[in-house]
């Protein structure tokens, strides 16, 4: 079995207790936001190694660091391989700023896009304009309905009712 469906088969046990569960998460957590600490200091430098070196490097173990992976994948430059990643699987964390602040937005996850490294990085403004951004991609926005005595969409002259909305 891949490491990766091994953090998945703990992270997402159906039949673990929810107080378990709970702890589990509130662990992750604390150790994914120092992680993002680290390396929002340094946001230019692109870090690399396998990944068994990056949980020492970070000071976790080789679980909590693919469970990272998992979640910093979709903000890569180059994802890794996650799926068929093993401890000797050399991965890198070159991510792209502006997504992973917007997929933090997505996830909700208050206590990473608030992290003040984020200042160094963005400004207030560049801020707001990718949490605006994120937000509002969500949205969907729905066309004006056509009445029945409108005139077609389809550019028939028609009354809708007597054309497109016959079948309607």
């Amino acid at each position: 079995m891949s490491l990766l469906q091994n953090w998945r088969d703990i992270a997402y046990n159906q039949e673990a207790d929810k107080k378990q569960l709970q702890q589990f998460w509130t662990n992750y957590f604390l150790i994914e936001k120092n992680i993002y600490e680290q390396l929002l200091s340094n946001p230019d430098e692109v870090v690399k190694g396998t990944v068994k070196e990056l949980a020492e490097k970070y000071k976790v173990d080789v679980m909590t660091m693919v469970g990272f992976l998992d979640g910093i994948n979709d903000s890569l430059v180059i994802p890794n391989p996650i799926e068929e990643m093993e401890e000797d699987t050399v991965v890198t964390l070159a991510y792209d700023k502006e997504l992973l602040y917007k997929n933090m937005v997505d996830a909700k996850a208050d206590w990473l896009y608030n992290l003040p490294m984020w200042d160094e990085i963005f400004t207030e403004e560049q801020k707001k304009t990718l949490y605006m951004e994120q937000k509002k991609s969500g949205t969907v926005i729905k066309g004006k309905k056509i009445g029945r005595n409108d005139p077609c969409p389809c550019g028939s002259g028609k009354k809708y009712k007597y054309c497109c909305g016959k079948n309607a």
